[in-house]
Parts: structure tokens; sequence; C-alpha cells
């Protein structure tokens, strides 16, 4: 969720790509954006990660961006095969 209407969320999504590429995590491109109230939207991104590095970790990072104002899991699967 970014902080306010006018961030950019293409550069919410860059820094997000930066952040999971040293986390160890695969930016899908299958993200969307969810209007939420008064011009805000949020941001979802799906990523590719080991179960074992822990998804909430990732969130954290990804929350201390600046113009991030939180950032959560709200899914999360594991691959069989």
């Amino acid at each position: 969720m970014p902080e306010s209407p006018e961030i950019d969320l293409k550069i919410l999504r860059d820094k997000a790509k930066e952040v999971s590429d040293d986390f160890g995590a695969e930016l899908l491109d299958k993200d969307f954006i969810e209007p939420v109230a008064f011009g805000l939207n949020a941001l979802k991104l799906i990523f590719y990660l080991d179960e074992s590095k822990g998804s909430e970790d990732l969130a954290d990072k990804i929350s201390s961006i600046e113009g991030v104002s939180s950032a959560e899991v709200v899914d999360m699967r594991r691959a069989i095969g």
C-alpha cells in the first residue's frame, strides 16, 4: 500500500523488485492495481519464494521502502512437484 495517491506505483514495483532480488525471491509479472478509496490504489505483487526464507521477512523489507505505507502477505501456497 503506498503512502499516498501521488506515489508512482511503477517506481514502487521497481524498488520491490530490487528488494526481492536481494532477498532471493522472484517477482513475477502478474501484479495488478486494486482501487482502495479516495484515489488510493493498492499494488498487489506476486513473488516466487523458497518457503524457508519466510514471506513475512520479505513483506517487512518491502514495507521499509520509501513511499510504502504497509506490505502484507495475503496468500501463500506450497508448490508440489
